[in-house]
């Protein structure tokens, strides 16, 4: 899939209303035959992750979000191993204070 191509989610709305107060970040709506056909279509593992984005126009959006993470035997590498430290010892007259 080319990384610039959007996926829309189906049946999503996000609407932000600029008098709520701060703590209000906006509001989500589904129209339910939609979104569930879109929930399935798009589901992995038993999840679908969703992306809410500002368009130029500065409009709300709902996108796919389509990334996906390094799987567990990639992420694996083996752990470095650690080197020798030697302690150096400091004499009265190398301490700043």
């Amino acid at each position: 899939m080319n990384k610039e191509e959007k996926i829309f989610a189906d049946g999503f709305s996000f609407k932000r209303n600029e008098n709520a107060p701060d703590f209000v970040v906006g509001r989500m709506s589904m129209k339910t035959n939609e979104a569930i056909a879109f929930l399935k279509k798009h589901d992995r593992n038993g999840w679908v992750n969703l992306s809410v984005k500002t368009a130029r126009s500065g409009n709300h959006y709902v996108e796919l979000d389509t990334y996906e993470g390094k799987k567990m035997s990639e992420e694996k590498a083996p752990a470095p191993t650690p080197k020798a430290t030697t302690k150096k010892k400091v004499s009265e007259d190398e301490i700043p204070f």
